[in-house]
Order: C-alpha cells, then sequence, then structure tokens
C-alpha cells in the first residue's frame, strides 16, 4: 500500500515538472538556449526602423527627385522609414553637420564630403571604415572600385562614392546668338571672353550669372588654374607671398576686374545662388560656372529651353587650355558609429548605402559624371543638355580635383567671406589670402 502511494507521488511530481517545461518553453519556435536579460539586444524580425539621413540633396537640388525616389525603393525593399534631414550643399550647411557631430546630434547616415572637410568627424572616431563593416559584411560596397575611394589622413576609407562631378560652364545660347556672340570653343581664351562679356553687357544682358554673396568658389577655382597649371593646382600657400600664394592672389585680382567692369549681376552681392542661376535659366544671363548637378537643376525646371542651353568651356589664359576642367569624386555615403553600435540600425544603416550605391540606383544620378562603379552606370537616353555636356567632356584635356576642398572649412569660409571685400576695394587680395590660411 505504501508502495502504490509512493509511486503515485512520484508520477504526480513527474507530471508537474512537465508541466512547469511546457510553460517556461518555447512554444513558438524561439531559441531555447538564448538567456534573457538586459543584455539581449537583438531586434525582433521585421521590425521597422527609422534611420536619420542627412545629405546634400536638398529641394533645389537637381537630383532630389532621383534621391527621393530611391529612399521610397528602400523604404518599401525594407520596410524601415528614413528621417530625412537633407538641405542644399553650402558652407552653412556643412557647417551644421560638423557642429552635429560636436554635439552628439549627428545622422544614422551621412552623404557628405569626402575630403578635407570630413577630417573632424573622422579623427574624432565618429565614423565607421569600410574595412570594419567589411569584416561584418563582406560584399559591402563590393560593386565600387577601391583605387576610387578617398583615403582619409589616417590612411583608411569610409565613405562609399556617389557619382562624381565636373565643373565647366554653362551658356545660353539664345542669348549668345542675339549678342552675336559664338558658343566658346574649347580653345576659348580670356581676352575673347572679356570681347564677349562687354559685347553681352552693352547688349542689355548680364554676362555672368554669379552669386559672389553664396558661391564664389567656381570662379576662384578656375581663375586660380588660369594663373598656374593643372599640376600645381592644388598647391596650398604658405602666405600671400610664395608661388601658391601669388597665386591666389591673381585670382582674386581676376574677379575683382570682372567685377568691376560690371559682368557680374548688379546685385552679386546680396543675391543668392538660386536668384542668379534663375537668372541664367531665364534668359537673362549668357555664362554660368557650375557643376554636373546642375544639369539636372535644368532639365527639372526648364524642360522646354534644354535646346537654349549648352556646356562650353571655362576661357584660359596663361599655361592653362580651356580644355581642362575640375572634376572627380568628392562625395559619398559614411555610416555613424552611432548607428553601428546601435544593433538595431547597424542592418538597417548598411542595408540602405548598399541600395543608395547600387549599380541600379546609381544610374539614375549619372549621366556624363565621373563613377567609382566596377560596372560603370546606364544611364538612359540623353536630353539635348546632357547631350551637349557629354560631347564637351569628350573634349576636356585634363581634370584635376578643386582646391578648396584641401584646406578646412574655416579656411574656406575666411577666404569666400572676403571675395566681396576684395572685389569692392575694402581688403586686398593679399590680406585675404593670409587671412584664410591663418585659418588652415
Amino acid at each position: 500500500m505504501k508502495k502504490n502511494k509512493l509511486l503515485a507521488l512520484l508520477l504526480a511530481a513527474m507530471l508537474l515538472l512537465g508541466l512547469l517545461a511546457g510553460c517556461g518553453g518555447t512554444p513558438t519556435g524561439g531559441n531555447p538556449t538564448k538567456e534573457p536579460g538586459a543584455n539581449n539586444t537583438d531586434k525582433p524580425a521585421n521590425t521597422p526602423v527609422e534611420l536619420n539621413v542627412v545629405t546634400s540633396y536638398g529641394g533645389d537640388d537637381g537630383h532630389r527627385k532621383d534621391y527621393e525616389n530611391a529612399v521610397k525603393g528602400y523604404e518599401e525593399a525594407t520596410g524601415n522609414k528614413v528621417q530625412d534631414a537633407s538641405a542644399t550643399s553650402n558652407e552653412e550647411w556643412k557647417a551644421k553637420v560638423l557642429t552635429d557631430f560636436e554635439t552628439g546630434t549627428e545622422p544614422d547616415v551621412l552623404f557628405f564630403f569626402t575630403n578635407a572637410d570630413a577630417e573632424p568627424f573622422i579623427q574624432a572616431g565618429k565614423v565607421v571604415d569600410i574595412a570594419t563593416i567589411r569584416a561584418e559584411y563582406a560584399d559591402y560596397a563590393d560593386n565600387m572600385r577601391d583605387s576610387m575611394m578617398a583615403v582619409a589622413s589616417d590612411g583608411k576609407t569610409y565613405a562609399v562614392p556617389s557619382s562624381g562631378f565636373w565643373e565647366n560652364m554653362f551658356v545660353n545660347t539664345k542669348v549668345l546668338a542675339d549678342c552675336g556672340v559664338a558658343v566658346p570653343g574649347p580653345d576659348y581664351t580670356w581676352d575673347q571672353f572679356l570681347k564677349d562679356c562687354q559685347a553681352i553687357k552693352d547688349k542689355g544682358y548680364t554676362p555672368i550669372a554669379c552669386s559672389l554673396f553664396e558661391v564664389p568658389h567656381y570662379w576662384f577655382e578656375f581663375c586660380v588654374m588660369n594663373n598656374g597649371t593643372l599640376a600645381n593646382q592644388l598647391d596650398i600657400p604658405a602666405d600671400a607671398s610664395d608661388a601658391a600664394g601669388q597665386k591666389w592672389c591673381a585670382a582674386l585680382n581676376d574677379m575683382k576686374d570682372l567685377y568691376e567692369k560690371g559682368f557680374f549681376p548688379t546685385n552679386t552681392l546680396t543675391a543668392t545662388d538660386a536668384e542668379t542661376v534663375q537668372l541664367f535659366g531665364d534668359g537673362e544671363a549668357a555664362f554660368l560656372i557650375d557643376g554636373s548637378w546642375k544639369v539636372t537643376h535644368f532639365v527639372d525646371n526648364y524642360p522646354e529651353h534644354l535646346d537654349e542651353f549648352a556646356i562650353a568651356y571655362v576661357p584660359a589664359k596663361g599655361e592653362r587650355k580651356a580644355s581642362e576642367a575640375i572634376g572627380g569624386i568628392s562625395m559619398g555615403y559614411f555610416i555613424t558609429k552611432k548607428a553601428w553600435d546601435d544593433p538595431a540600425k547597424r542592418d538597417a544603416a548598411v542595408k540602405f548605402v548598399e541600395h543608395m550605391t547600387s549599380d541600379e540606383v546609381m544610374s539614375t544620378f549619372v549621366t556624363t559624371e565621373v563613377t567609382a562603379l566596377k560596372n560603370g552606370a546606364s544611364p538612359a537616353d540623353l536630353n539635348a543638355l546632357q547631350q551637349s555636356a557629354a560631347d564637351a567632356n569628350a573634349n576636356i584635356t585634363g581634370v584635376v580635383g578643386a582646391v578648396q576642398d584641401t584646406i578646412t572649412s574655416e579656411a574656406k569660409t575666411d577666404l569666400f567671406g572676403n571675395v566681396q571685400n576684395v572685389v569692392t576695394g575694402s581688403m586686398t587680395a593679399e590680406e585675404a589670402v593670409n587671412s584664410a590660411i591663418a585659418n588652415n
């Protein structure tokens, strides 16, 4: 009798243990070996992630629609959401990006310059290098030529390159025709340019569409090259007295000469870049130095007038040829350490960059630009302005990066902020160069 009671008690105990095990088990297929607790940072499957992204594809950027379409494709494919804080690329935007890193409010993914502008947050350890990312995601950016990735001062690469750029001269062919001026060719000289500008001015048009208030750097770059060579374009002055300094001073004085001749818009010292570009687009100005990104702006905003625009050549003097231009790949996508260290965002950030730099998406951004894609881009049929750019680029005999990209943001801001002072005579070119270099 006692034996039977003992057996019954054992069976009851076994049954109770089974029930308890069932309550603490994994009926939904969870991992029974995973210990729960605060250290379990696995993101639940299919949980949407919101990425904070900052780019230069602001509202007035020519590729804004391409960017929006690409982001939409990423969101639809992943279920993730992009909190976009993009703005127009200018010195104010660059300064804000750097400030955000200093205050700990940097984004998860950043599309930014890969030159000296990026050094502050690279040196602060705020972004993740590509080798580290590839240690976990072996195929990351494997569609890109590594040789075309920008190398930081520490010898590492951090950004996946986007489409490259060129800078050259846009011309309004309708204005030129009305003034009896020929479209500049690859042998266009500075002396001829000055004569053409005077003829255009005499006819009642503005010769040069440019805001010396916001974007004097395009003219500065080419004026520097006009007073030097392709080979020494990137030389940085120690001060205004050395060879590079004298070249910079001569460039600023050339811009002063154009201003004094009245070849810039009457409001060039106060107008925004958008306003002077519109002056050109509306057929009130003849010449505009800008970059490859502006092609899309005209395609989007002046679709009925594309045959009135063409890409020509910046006038040359000295040893420079008009067929030599500014160009390269100066921007790319960075993943911040903040996103990388967040288990919920790491994979989403990697997938976002991979999507934005895929062959398919990149082909929507590239028409005539430089690209690091191993397979190249496959743009659709070119329109009249794009074809003009392709034709002009076919005659380019040399390309060099922008010298402004090799100096600190403080030096750059100081230099271009003083352009107005130089052209109006309240500061000498030598004083402006020395002031800028003191901040480099």
